[in-house]
C-alpha cells in the first residue's frame, strides 16, 4: 500500500475518534500514535497524517457547510460517522490542498469508503466530492 494512502487511513481513524470522543486534534493524534508506537510508522507518514487531521479540524465549520450544501436530503449528523469523516478528509484536500490533484483526492476518498463503509458509500462519497471539486 502506498504511503499516502496509508496516511489517509490513519487520518480517517483519528478523525473518526475525534468525532466520537470530541477530543481535540492533538489529544487524538497523541493517543493514536501512542497506540501504534510499536508499528514503526515512518515520520513522513506521521507528518502527512497530522497535516490532514489538523487541516480538517481547523477548517471543520467550512468543510461541514460545504458537505451540507451538496448532500441533498442528508443531514450531516445523520450520516454514518465513517462516511462523514471520509467526506471531511476529501473536502479538506479538495478545498485547501493545492499540492494534491483533485482526481487523486476523490479517488482516495472513494477507496476509503469502499474499504471502511457500506456498499453504496463509494458512490455517495464520489457524488458529493465531485460537486465540491467544481
Amino acid at each position: 500500500m502506498r504511503r499516502r494512502t496509508r496516511a489517509r487511513e490513519f487520518a480517517l481513524q483519528v478523525l473518526y475518534q475525534m468525532d466520537i470522543t470530541h477530543d481535540a486534534p492533538e489529544a487524538s493524534l497523541d493517543n493514536f500514535w501512542q497506540a501504534h508506537s510499536e508499528e514503526g510508522i515512518e515520520e513522513d507518514m506521521k507528518n502527512f497524517t497530522t497535516e490532514l487531521v489538523r487541516g480538517a479540524a481547523d477548517n471543520l465549520g467550512v468543510i461541514d457547510k460545504k458537505i451540507s450544501q451538496y448532500a441533498t436530503n442528508w443531514q450531516l449528523e445523520r450520516m454514518a460517522v465513517v462516511d462523514r469523516n471520509i467526506l471531511r478528509l476529501g473536502c479538506y484536500e479538495l478545498m485547501f490542498r493545492e499540492d494534491i490533484p483533485p482526481k487523486v483526492s476523490i479517488n482516495e476518498a472513494v477507496e476509503l469508503a469502499k474499504k471502511y463503509s457500506g456498499l453504496e458509500s463509494g458512490k455517495f462519497v464520489n457524488a458529493i466530492l465531485d460537486k465540491v471539486k467544481i
